[in-house]
């Protein structure tokens, strides 16, 4: 099919404004194809919505703006008592994807992350006889599926998908060990980030108060951030070495009060800042400030925050978790930790404090492969290439039916 003839319906859990790192790869992802001839639309629709408060009562529907030249959908489950039932959020977000796809009649259906996007897309999908493409991100492998009553959605996904992508070859592998059959209709390859002029942010104030080595990371923190360890390394090398701990952003509200806890017994005092939450181009703005950029997630798909402090030319220590462990080469653009570890986290820290010059080093190397390894047009590159597979392929077994 020619693609300025194809209109694509995303659906997603996210979408800016929201905050989030699947909300911003849609984003970006979206503009892509946009940008190449598609017409754009985007479904946003999440579960958390599920939960009224103040005795708020409404209607289903969905409201439609148009950003970027893409058409944004944002669906809403009706709210007819305090806690909406699970089948009767879905039920209602199937009926409003029915209702789009009946006013714009779109050609391919595309989910991004499968717990919450994945089933009714693929279901909506298959009974209008179209094509559908899921993206894996992360946590909805690493973490959802450990529910059971996940197992037999994210299977059925997997095997009624024309296409699955992944953002790390771990999640592929996983994926694979489900449904054998996905095997032969996936792929996996990495985010991308567009170019970013650190020159043009200001500096922040905070990074003129803090002393010595300064170790940074950025994001919402949660289980999967291994922001536990960090502390942990950091309290050891403290006893050592002069340092800051500086957390650009803040913990998820759900976790709030395990976090607090935590911080009660780490000994860093003063030398441990959190910021709170910060826009993005707030948290862009510390980056080059850093000494090094810390990423010491247990598990993370392919995590923005990384390619953001590779792009600032930041020293990074990653765990070797995901794609994380795939785009770092220990020793040539960063050191990598294994997951969970503070003792090795603390370790690395140690080795790169007194060594500024290996530092710039790693840094220059990090950023120069995400300005070529990861630039937006080899992911650009990868989706036209997926999104022609899938259209050839509709179009084939179309033309055997009517045969």
């Amino acid at each position: 099919m020619n693609k300025t003839q194809a209109k694509i319906c995303i659906t997603t859990i996210e979408y800016p404004p929201d905050v989030g790192g699947v909300g911003e790869s849609v984003n970006r992802i979206a503009k892509m194809l946009a940008n190449s001839g598609y017409e754009v639309h985007v479904a946003v629709f999440r579960s958390k919505q599920r939960f009224a408060s103040d005795d708020i009562r409404r209607r289903a529907g969905c409201n439609t703006s148009l950003q970027d030249n893409i058409f944004v959908h944002r669906i809403q489950s009706a709210v007819r008592a305090n806690v909406t039932e699970l089948t009767d959020y879905l039920t209602d977000v199937y009926f409003q994807l029915k209702l789009l796809h009946q006013k714009y009649q779109y050609d391919l259906f595309h989910g991004f992350f499968m717990i919450e996007t994945g089933y009714v897309t693929t279901l909506l999908a298959k009974e209008n006889n179209l094509p559908v493409i899921n993206s894996v991100r992360g946590a909805d492998l690493h973490k959802h599926i450990f529910s059971p009553k996940n197992h037999a959605p994210i299977s059925w996904i997997l095997d009624n998908s024309d296409w699955v992508t992944f953002v790390s070859h771990t999640l592929q592998k996983r994926a694979g060990l489900i449904c054998p059959r996905s095997k032969s209709k996936s792929s996996s390859f990495w985010n991308s980030i567009a170019p970013i002029n650190f020159e043009e942010l200001p500096t922040p104030d905070l990074i003129k108060e803090l002393p010595g080595l300064i170790i940074g990371t950025t994001g919402r923190f949660r289980d999967k951030k291994g922001i536990e360890y960090l502390i942990d390394a950091c309290s050891k090398l403290s006893k050592r070495i002069n340092l800051t701990l500086l957390l650009i952003g803040d913990f998820v509200e759900k976790e709030r009060s395990y976090w607090e806890h935590e911080l009660k017994h780490q000994d860093l005092g003063s030398r441990f800042q959190v910021t709170g939450i910060k826009t993005r181009q707030e948290t862009l703005a510390y980056l080059p400030h850093l000494d090094i950029f810390a990423i010491p997630s247990l598990t993370d798909g392919c995590p923005n925050a990384l390619l953001e402090a590779m792009s600032a030319g930041c020293t990074i220590v990653g765990s070797n978790a995901d794609a994380i462990g795939e785009i770092i080469e220990n020793g040539k653009d960063g050191l990598l930790v294994n997951p969970g570890d503070s003792s090795e986290l603390a370790a690395a820290f140690h080795y790169l404090a007194d060594k500024p010059q290996l530092r710039k080093q790693l840094g220059a190397e990090a950023k120069l492969k995400v300005s070529t390894q990861l630039a937006p047009a080899i992911e650009l590159d990868n989706w036209l290439s997926i999104y022609q597979r899938v259209f050839d392929k509709s179009k084939s077994v179309f033309l055997s039916l009517v045969n």
